[in-house]
């Protein structure tokens, strides 16, 4: 190695440390954000534990009477669910990977206007039954949707169809909605409670910064519903 040589190695060295300091630090910031994101999460769960329980027991109570209802229909009403399904799924075939834009789209669409309710009525005084509405409403037609598809393909390829075309989103669908309507609970609790300028405004921007988080968990659900789930249906789909 020559004299140049020498006089430049020290300086390409020099410049790796900084490129992989700088890329540690990226990396380090990164994860105290998610560590951040996580932690108000979890505190935010520990600090309204009822209210999760009271949103989760009427999501569930939607379930109950959505497999209900499926249950205690009539038998020409189940032939008109089976028929659709059946129809549905033939429709389904014939679809391929390019139709996910497009129903990515829609959910995206569809999730941010469900947000956009639940922030907008979580902000407001006399809108909280609305909420509880729409939370019930969400887990009825999940309970009838299982419940149905159950009807068609039995109790054995109905969970497999179920775990195939749902489970994935609702895993992140579920719990977003339910701590979306657990801030709207607890933002209409605080504005009732003190009816100040001051707590208003304060409330409505926690409720906006957590809905936007939320928004967020939404949209990451229906990128799975696209991206994971329905390619996983349509490769499975003919063996139901």
């Amino acid at each position: 190695m020559n004299l140049r040589e020498q006089m430049k190695t020290p300086k390409r060295v020099s410049r790796q440390y900084r490129y992989e300091d700088i890329r540690t630090d990226a990396g380090n910031k990164s994860k105290r954000k998610r560590g951040k994101i996580i932690n108000i999460l979890i505190e935010f769960i520990k600090n309204n534990i009822k209210e999760y329980i009271i949103i989760t027991l009427i999501f569930l109570i939607g379930i109950f009477l959505g497999v209900m209802f499926v249950n205690n229909l009539e038998e020409e009403q189940k032939t008109e669910i089976t028929s659709y399904i059946n129809t549905y799924i033939e429709a389904f075939k014939q679809t391929d990977s390019n139709s996910n834009i497009t129903l990515l789209q829609n959910n995206i669409k569809d999730n941010i206007i469900l947000t956009l309710i639940i922030w907008f009525i979580g902000s407001t005084i006399v809108g909280i039954p609305i909420v509880f509405g729409i939370i019930f409403f969400r887990g009825f037609c999940l309970g009838y949707t299982i419940s149905s598809i159950t009807v068609v393909f039995g109790v054995g390829k109905g969970i497999a169809f179920t775990a195939i075309s749902l489970m994935m989103q609702n895993i992140i669908f579920i719990p977003a909605i339910i701590s979306l309507g657990v801030s709207a609970l607890k933002s209409y609790k605080s504005i009732y409670s003190d009816k100040r300028k001051e707590n208003i405004k304060l409330e409505i921007i926690r409720h906006t910064i957590f809905s936007t988080l939320i928004l967020l968990a939404l949209i990451v659900s229906a990128i799975v519903e696209t991206g994971i789930s329905t390619n996983l249906l349509r490769s499975l789909i003919k063996y139901f």
